[in-house]
């Protein structure tokens, strides 16, 4: 992949009939708190970071990633990653963490976390962010949006989770939700919930695209593409593919190679069309009046990500061979697929059902078991309980590492950072870390501006610094 690389999610989670549902905000709390103050996982915020994250809300962790509380959720953003399989790996480990306090808390039969998008009772939704660096000269032309706009919409054929039933949320403008036909089942949990293509306001105005220019690196080298439109996969093969055929296209876009005349007419019509078509032909409009399947659409990156991109590295080839494994697959043996593609998995574990208890698809027996497919607790989640084929269960199975919930990646920054959170564990200085820059007694700090670089060297000469201890600054939440 040969990007920096990193994936924010957010888990819902779920409580036993005898645990009291008052604590549905408490256990996220509890979890944070034995992670930073009894696991000694990372090292806790001192200061705001704004006015919803407060000090002790969540830290930096020591494989360098970050876990905090957002709106009553754990959110868990991996470390910089600059290979896929390190990506994913890190992604996972957030599952690691997660389920291993709740272990360590005596709670695994009565709570559970839930890694999906959407909360059946409420219609809320809760997010899995993308964050791809780039070039600063990118050229973001109209029709390269666009374009790139048009994988994103159509990329959900492998890349969605699935989901029973739909949601009609109110766009920005508050324009009453049209009626529409029932859908039983859907290949995006996120898909009803985006109203723009290209948006900055994250919360009331879901995009596909989320414009703010953030990069947390140098900005006159890099800006961070950050994505909304993803579900959170808990296949690892198809997080893979979701990120790695990502990366590819953007590779495209940054050489100027992105397809002509494959902009849609409407993004967000498209991927809500694609998600809820049962006839699975998941036809697109075009701007200029042509119709197109998705999975055409597909093959049109890949064949482009195949002429120009093969043998730049074994983990690329990897990701075209089964980038083509998957769209050939899809329409002539889909069954192939389960294990891999989450969609596909989940609506046959949800067919089995329906015809052996001979319910219908609004039954809200349904329901339960979509959230089930989702439980990261292995003895208990649905998705643990299939069995892929041998190229999907390789894959799965190689990037599950003990070790990812506390060491980072070697090759990027999350490297230094690590070691600071480690140092800052074992002293009493005040200390501020961020993804781009530690500092230390407010007055010192460390700019780290180049995600590519390790800064190893850099962060213990800083931390190596002769300082006075000044052990009554220390935050009382640490």
């Amino acid at each position: 992949m040969d990007r920096i690389v990193g994936i924010e999610t957010e888990y819902g989670c779920l409580l036993s009939d005898e645990e009291p549902h008052v604590n549905s905000e408490l256990w996220p709390a509890k979890v944070k708190n034995y992670l930073f103050r009894k696991a000694d996982a990372g090292t806790i915020d001192l200061h705001y970071r704004d006015y919803e994250e407060p000090p002790g809300n969540g830290g930096f962790l020591l494989n360098g990633g970050r876990l905090y509380l957002d709106m009553g959720h754990i959110e868990y953003a991996s470390p910089e990653c600059l290979h896929l399989h390190d990506l994913v790996t890190y992604e996972v480990a957030g599952d690691d963490l997660l389920q291993s306090s709740l272990i360590a808390l005596g709670a695994e039969d009565r709570v559970s976390f839930i890694k999906n998008n959407v909360d059946h009772h409420t219609g809320a939704t809760f997010g899995c962010h993308e964050n791809y660096l780039m070039k600063r000269e990118a050229q973001f032309t109209p029709p390269i949006l666009g374009t790139l706009l048009t994988f994103l919409a159509t990329r959900q054929i492998f890349t969605g989770s699935g989901r029973v039933g739909q949601s009609n949320p109110l766009a920005f403008d508050f324009e009453p939700p049209k009626s529409e036909a029932q859908v039983n089942f859907q290949l995006s949990q996120r898909a009803d919930h985006i109203v723009n293509d290209i948006y900055q306001w994250v919360q009331f105005n879901r995009a596909i695209i989320n414009a703010r220019d953030e990069p947390l690196a140098d900005y006159r080298k890099y800006r961070r593409l950050h994505l909304l439109i993803g579900d959170s996969n808990m296949s690892p093969y198809a997080n893979a593919l979701k990120i790695g055929t990502t990366a590819c296209v953007l590779s495209l876009l940054e050489e100027g190679r992105l397809p002509r005349n494959l902009v849609l007419a409407d993004a967000v019509q498209s991927t809500r069309d694609v998600s809820r078509d049962p006839s699975q032909r998941w036809i697109v409009r075009l701007e200029n009046g042509k119709t197109m399947g998705a999975l055409d659409v597909q093959w049109e990156f890949h064949h482009l990500a195949q002429k120009h991109l093969r043998n730049i590295s074994a983990e690329t080839n990897w990701l075209l061979e089964n980038w083509a494994f998957v769209l050939e697959t899809i329409p002539h043996n889909p069954h192939a697929l389960i294990g891999g593609v989450d969609w596909i998995t989940k609506k046959w574990l949800l067919e089995t059902f329906v015809e052996s208890e001979g319910v219908t698809w609004d039954d809200p027996w349904l329901q339960s078991i979509d959230l089930e497919y989702h439980n990261i607790d292995p003895r208990r989640g649905l998705f643990f309980g299939v069995t892929p084929g041998k190229r999907i269960a390789e894959w799965n199975n190689s990037v599950r590492r003990h070790t990812a919930t506390h060491v980072p990646p070697a090759n990027t920054r999350a490297s230094g950072r690590a070691r600071a959170v480690a140092f800052f564990q074992g002293c009493n200085f005040p200390y501020v870390i961020n993804w781009d820059s530690i500092a230390c007694n407010s007055r010192d700090f460390l700019v780290m501006g180049n995600p590519f670089e390790t800064y190893n060297d850099e962060v213990d000469r800083f931390l190596s610094k002769p300082r006075t201890t000044n052990a009554g600054s220390e935050s009382a939440d640490r």
